[in-house]
C-alpha cells in the first residue's frame, strides 16, 4: 500500500511536470506572437543603378523645374533613401509621392525617414524594378539613374505618362529626346521634359 508521504510526492512530482509543460507551450505561443511579420521580400535582382544619393540642393532644383504643387502625383524611380518624394509632399506640397526601390534596406530608411519627417500618409514606397511599376497616374516623374537606363525607359515613359506629364531627370539626357529646359546645379545639368500629345516618330524606339 502506498504511505501518503510516497503519494504526495507522486502528485507533487505530476504537477509539477505538467506546469513545466504549460509553461514552456504558453511561452513558445507568446514568443511565436512576438515574431515580426517581415516588411519587405527579398530583393529579387540586382539594381540597375549603384545608390547614390541626390545632394538637397539638386533635389529642391529638380522639383521646382517640374513646378511640383499640391495637384501633383509625384513618382521617383530609384528612390534611394526617400529624399525627393518626402521634399515633394512636404516643401512642395504635392499631393502625394511614390518611390520605387528595389533595394529592401532602402525601402524601409524610406519609411522610417517618411514617418520622422511627418508625411507618411502622403508618401508610398514600393519595393519594386522600376521596369514594372504602373506610371499612369504620375504627372511628375523623377529620375537620377544612368544614360542608358534612361533610354531603355524612355518608351514606357512615353507609353505609360499622361501628355503634359512632367519628366526630370538628374545628369543625364534621354538621347534623342531634346529636352525643354536644362540648368546647371552643383556643376550638374538638371533636365526637364514634357510628354507630348503626339510622340514623335524618332522616339518610338
Amino acid at each position: 500500500m502506498i504511505s501518503q508521504r510516497i503519494l504526495l510526492l507522486l502528485i507533487t512530482g505530476v504537477s509539477a511536470v505538467f506546469g513545466m509543460t504549460g509553461s514552456t507551450l504558453t511561452g513558445d505561443f507568446e514568443a511565436d506572437a512576438q515574431v515580426p511579420t517581415p516588411v519587405n521580400k527579398p530583393q529579387e535582382k540586382q539594381a540597375d543603378v549603384p545608390y547614390v544619393p541626390t545632394p538637397q540642393r539638386v533635389v529642391n532644383t529638380m522639383l521646382e523645374l517640374a513646378k511640383v504643387n499640391s495637384n501633383d502625383v509625384v513618382y521617383d524611380l530609384g528612390s534611394g533613401d526617400g529624399r525627393i518624394p518626402i521634399t515633394a509632399v512636404k516643401k512642395y506640397n504635392a499631393s502625394r509621392a511614390v518611390g520605387v526601390e528595389i533595394n529592401p534596406r532602402l525601402v524601409q530608411q524610406s519609411r522610417n525617414n517618411a514617418q520622422k519627417a511627418g508625411v507618411s500618409d502622403r508618401v508610398e514606397f514600393r519595393q519594386q524594378d522600376l521596369f514594372q511599376t504602373n506610371l499612369t497616374d504620375a504627372t511628375v516623374v523623377t529620375l537620377y539613374l544612368l544614360p542608358d537606363i534612361n533610354l531603355k525607359l524612355r518608351p514606357k515613359l512615353l507609353k505609360e505618362l499622361k501628355p503634359g506629364t512632367r519628366i526630370v531627370s538628374h545628369r543625364f539626357n534621354m538621347g534623342k529626346w531634346k529636352p525643354q529646359q536644362v540648368v546647371q546645379v552643383e556643376n550638374k545639368n538638371v533636365y526637364l521634359w514634357i510628354v507630348p500629345e503626339n510622340v514623335p516618330a524618332n522616339l518610338d524606339d
